[in-house]
């Protein structure tokens, strides 16, 4: 499992611009099976997206994220192995 850690590294107006496709572009992953869970980081200065699949995947999919490709955003991420789900979670660990 991973989280991929993104910092803003742009003025907001600059990132809410980019909101709609990067929206998009969340949805596509989750309908891919990438990612499973994403938010806004408070206060607003980026966002963490939980997401599964092979490393190299999960990477390569991230450096399409439109606020990456536009220059607005960095992301670190961050794998781990779950040593314990709450029960509604288990799927998260694959």
């Amino acid at each position: 499992m991973f989280i991929l850690n993104l910092t803003y590294t742009a003025p907001l107006d600059r990132v809410d611009a980019l909101r709609p496709a990067h929206i998009d572009w969340l949805k596509d992953g989750a309908a891919a099976g990438y990612l499973v869970g994403w938010g806004r980081k408070i206060p607003a200065e980026g966002g963490v997206i939980l997401a599964t699949g092979e490393r190299a995947a999960v990477e390569a999919f991230a450096q399409t994220d439109p606020y990456f490709v536009n220059g607005v955003a960095r992301f670190e991420v961050i794998e781990f192995a779950p040593s314990f789900l709450a029960p509604d979670l288990p799927a998260l660990a694959t």
